[in-house]
């Protein structure tokens, strides 16, 4: 069996279910990444483009280091420049390849993908796996096909932390032999991809680089060198600095680290050093971060329609002047326009902020949600589909909010930045 592993959001050679699957059922394997660059070049009407070339560095960061696990496992990586439907059936055809393995994405845009992708390659059996949940789909207590997945956070968490379990991680040995002796092929630059390269801020809150390998080491510092994982809750409404929150998302959103592994070291720490409310509420995250997997997997397209899953229809104002004017720091809320010029320089902003700038978009100028997700899809470093709708939806009012809260910025800026140095720092840009 010939196995081609097309990566997409599963970007480790560790605890990756696929692997796991190549390396059990193959005599070669080569592993296929593809970059559609046409998502982080072409620009729409408010001239920005769909994909974030933030995170798009991150990506070809994590690259580096997937070749260079994938080579210790005697895997080649190929990287093509152009959609997976129109470099895959090539690579399948060229090398005889019998499977194509993948992780599962269920949103639109990747199963049309995956459709034409499939519709061109019609010798080759296609397998997926879920591996981006911290609980499997198949150890949840709900049902998604009957509907049971609760429209409440609370109840979901509390069922799965009782019924459910984090699966161990996934162990892989290196391939003995592998039929295909390619050699893998260099990593893209901004340059030879024609894309035009962000620029590093300096006082970015996330100064650290992709690759499984430094997500791992930002996960040693932060939870054994420096134990901030101790002061977790205490710390992670801040906006300064690289340490007021683990800063893991973008990594997670690429999958060059695991939730599953996240939370196991979690456990290790607890043993080992302390466990407290504020440990726990690292993993409560990671709880957050599923149920907004599991709400997309559920509702579907419904993540993406303007009333929302809770099919609530609302007089949104279409406003490009004031919505420009928000995108680009110029509110005149000096709250929301330091958050604004902090994410439009650095791809990053603190989950504080996200807050505050979705609610004063969708609440105070009362601007169509689905416009502020599209632009976070297309700046944001640790851009995460399910994440990132299902909570524009929640602060919007059309998703699982039971209370559909407005936040008064002036307070929270008084709360979170009392001294007004965040504001200060970003308002001089």
């Amino acid at each position: 069996m010939k196995s081609l592993l097309w990566f997409t959001k599963d970007l480790r050679p560790y605890d990756h279910e696929g692997l796991q699957m190549a390396l059990k059922e193959s005599s070669g394997v080569i592993g296929v990444y593809c970059i559609d660059i046409d998502r982080y070049s072409n620009e729409n009407e408010f001239g920005f483009s769909q994909r974030s070339k933030f995170q798009l560095s991150l990506i070809l960061e994590a690259l580096v280091e997937l070749k260079q696990g994938l080579q210790q496992l005697n895997i080649p990586l190929l990287i093509a420049e152009k959609s997976a439907s129109d470099s895959i059936p090539q690579i399948i055809e060229q090398h005889q390849i019998d499977q194509v393995l993948f992780q599962d994405e269920w949103c639109s845009e990747e199963q049309n993908e995956l459709e034409l992708l499939k519709s061109k390659s019609n010798k080759a059996i296609f397998k997926s796996y879920l591996g981006q949940f911290l609980w499997h789909p198949e150890d949840v207590p709900y049902s998604l096909q009957q509907g049971e997945l609760p429209d409440v956070f609370t109840v979901f968490r509390k069922k799965c932390e009782k019924l459910a379990r984090v699966r161990p991680l996934i162990e892989n040995s290196a391939m003995s032999s592998n039929c295909f002796e390619l050699t893998s092929d260099e990593i893209p630059s901004f340059k030879s991809l024609d894309v035009e390269k962000p620029t590093r801020h300096s006082q970015s809150a996330f100064k650290f680089h992709g690759g499984y390998k430094q997500a791992q080491n930002r996960l040693q510092s932060y939870f054994f060198d420096n134990h901030h994982l101790s002061r977790y809750k205490k710390t992670r409404n801040g906006l300064l600095g690289t340490e007021y929150s683990s800063k893991f998302s973008p990594w997670l959103a690429i999958g060059a680290i695991s939730p599953r592994y996240i939370y196991h070291k979690i456990k290790v720490y607890e043993r080992e050093h302390i466990k407290n409310q504020d440990t726990y509420w690292l993993a409560f995250e990671l709880m957050w971060r599923d149920y907004f997997k599991y709400v997309s997997l559920e509702h579907g397209n419904d993540l993406f329609k303007q009333a929302g899953i809770k099919k609530r229809h609302y007089s949104w104002s279409n406003n490009q002047r004031l919505f420009l004017k928000w995108i680009n720091g110029q509110t005149g809320d000096s709250f929301v326009d330091a958050n604004m010029i902090e994410l439009k320089q650095t791809g990053f902003m603190s989950n504080r902020g996200r807050q505050n700038v979705a609610s004063y978009l969708t609440k105070d100028l009362q601007i169509d949600w689905r416009w502020g997700a599209a632009y976070f899809e297309s700046i944001l470093l640790d851009y995460d589909v399910h994440s990132n709708w299902g909570n524009w939806q929640y602060v919007g009012g059309v998703g699982n909010d039971p209370r559909d809260r407005k936040f008064n910025t002036r307070l929270q800026a008084e709360r979170y930045d009392p001294k007004q140095e965040f504001q200060k720092l970003w308002l001089k840009h």
